[in-house]
């Protein structure tokens, strides 16, 4: 016995045989069964960069590692993407990088979450508005919506041509990205958006009525009327510059209620509602001309999916699916807290805290190969991705792994604990987690490393083991597996040499690892300091 209490000691963590804690669960007994929709779908930039060798090797890790089973992006019908060249004269259909990207995307077992999105330049305006670096269009001329409308019908014709009705009825397809951010995402009014959708189902129904069709794929909650007109109005939004505690106003989802409400007079199918619950907003008050950033507090994503669920539910579409197209601590690409550890803390304790309220909240995105603002000069700038462009993963990235290991059956569940069983073979997995109460208030961005904060205490006991059983501990924290650290520590080589690249991956996949054994009870008693933002696995191996 005394060997088993140093051995864990070692490491961090006491395996006591005797011990007694309030919490007590017994792995026989049959848990509640949830959904991993964590792993249901991730994010991307635009299509042209899933044709790159490494961003197809780093989607294949993540679905290897993490598990997700669709990967959507911008820029289907970009330019860069050829979908309609000229022939003698005439436009013609071109779907051969698109089905390049979809043929490896398949091989790779990961399916298309189709972002219809944005405009050729034969259906763009003349001298269109653009976004991001790589000028995606997004004007509409007059007689777009019948040339939309042909595209969209033609596109999936030819899916279903080429990779067949069965696996076809399996994908998503998504209406545009973020309509609603005049004249960013969508140079037109609401009503142009809603037409648009309405053109788009058409099209993807007339195909096969039983495909897939959703949106309005709109931007983060907001806590006033600025989105409840054609375009976007900054006069309302004044209510932000004055009151002290954002957090107690009342935020709600951009055209969410009118886009059902629309789709019902028209009769229009909806499948799965869309929107993008970033726990931030920018308002901008139009007497001084400034704007102001807001980051709203760690209970703002359940509080949102709270007030989606009740408002589907009391429309003419109570049953539809609800995917987050894009989720992160904020919609930044130069943030520097997506790179650092207490990043992994707000995923984790997201994620368990919303089971059951959506179908899938999709990490925007899997990697750092994203050009929305061109290349970065630096390894490490703030982008989205989980694993940057060298390949290194993020803390990020190992918050995923972990709840992709958890089983599908819930045991117990508190404010920093989940423990779980896997249907297939009964072995239990748990997941801890330090997300400081110092720091609900708002969720982590900036520079701010955030690594002090107070230490939780975890302390519980499995009962109803075979004696012996094997449990591994993985901890990542500030010291194990945070790779922005460790690049600090080096001297923030820039860039590294290929030396340095193979000895940083090495230190990123590497955790605090121990192994603990059930006594010959078969109890386990794990007591634990979790130190902030820390992550800890405990998965049976045996």
């Amino acid at each position: 016995m005394i060997k088993k209490i140093i051995y864990g000691l070692i490491f961090g963590c006491v395996l006591s045989l005797n011990a007694q804690n309030d919490i007590k669960i017994d792995v026989k007994k049959k848990g509640e069964v949830f959904e991993h929709y964590w792993s249901k779908m991730v994010g991307a930039g635009r299509a042209n960069e899933a044709l790159r060798a490494g961003w197809l090797e780093q989607m294949q890790q993540v679905q290897e590692n993490l598990g997700f089973e669709y990967v959507r992006f911008h820029g289907l019908f970009h330019d860069d993407m050829f979908p309609i060249v000229e022939e003698k004269g005439e436009l013609v259909y071109n779907w051969q990088y698109i089905d390049d990207v979809f043929d490896r995307l398949l091989d790779l077992n990961v399916k298309p979450f189709v972002e219809l999105a944005f405009l050729p330049s034969s259906m763009a305006a003349e001298n269109s508005k653009t976004v991001f670096w790589w000028k995606a269009k997004v004007t509409p001329k007059e007689d777009t919506f019948e040339q939309w409308h042909n595209l969209i019908k033609a596109f999936t014709q030819h899916c279903v041509d080429r990779y067949g009705i069965e696996e076809v009825l399996t994908w998503y397809f998504e209406v545009w990205n973020e309509p609603n951010l005049y004249p960013f995402f969508w140079h037109g009014t609401k009503s142009q958006y809603f037409e648009m959708y309405k053109q788009s189902a058409l099209a993807v129904k007339s195909v096969d009525e039983r495909l897939k069709i959703g949106g309005p794929s709109t931007s983060n909650f907001v806590p006033d009327a600025r989105f409840d007109e054609e375009i976007i109005n900054n006069e309302v939004s004044e209510a932000i510059f004055t009151v002290k505690d954002i957090n107690k106003l009342k935020w709600h989802g951009v055209w969410i209620e009118d886009f059902l409400k629309y789709c019902k007079k028209e009769n229009l199918p909806v499948d799965f509602v869309t929107t993008h619950p970033y726990p931030t907003d920018y308002a901008f008050n139009p007497e001084t001309g400034k704007g102001r950033g807001l980051t709203r507090y760690v209970k703002s994503l359940k509080e949102d999916l709270e007030w989606l669920n009740k408002t589907i539910a009391e429309s003419d579409y109570p049953d539809v699916e609800i995917h987050l197209t894009e989720w992160n601590t904020s919609p930044s690409s130069r943030d520097a807290m997506h790179d650092r550890l207490p990043a992994a803390a707000y995923i984790v304790k997201s994620n368990l805290e919303c089971i059951g309220l959506t179908n899938s909240l999709a990490f925007w995105t899997f990697t750092d190969i994203f050009e929305e603002k061109g290349g970065a000069s630096s390894i490490f700038h703030g982008g989205f991705g989980m694993i940057n462009y060298q390949g290194l993963v993020k803390p990020s990235y190992h918050a995923y792994r972990m709840l992709h290991q958890l089983g599908d059956q819930k045991l117990y569940k508190d404010d920093y604990l989940f423990v779980s069983k896997k249907s297939s073979n009964g072995n239990v997995v748990a997941l801890a987690y330090n997300y400081p109460v110092e720091y609900e208030d708002a969720v982590p961005s900036g520079s701010n490393k955030r690594e002090k904060g107070t230490n939780k205490e975890l302390n519980f006991t499995l009962k109803g083991l075979d004696a012996g059983t094997m449990f591994k501990i993985e901890i990542l924290d500030k010291d194990h597996g945070n790779i922005h650290n460790y690049w600090e520590a080096m001297g923030k080589p820039e860039p590294p040499t290929r030396e340095e690249i193979k000895e940083m991956k090495e230190y990123a996949n590497t955790m605090k690892t121990t192994y603990v054994k059930a006594d010959k009870k078969g109890v386990l008693t794990i007591n634990h300091q979790i130190t902030p933002w820390s992550l800890v696995l405990i998965e049976q191996v045996n």
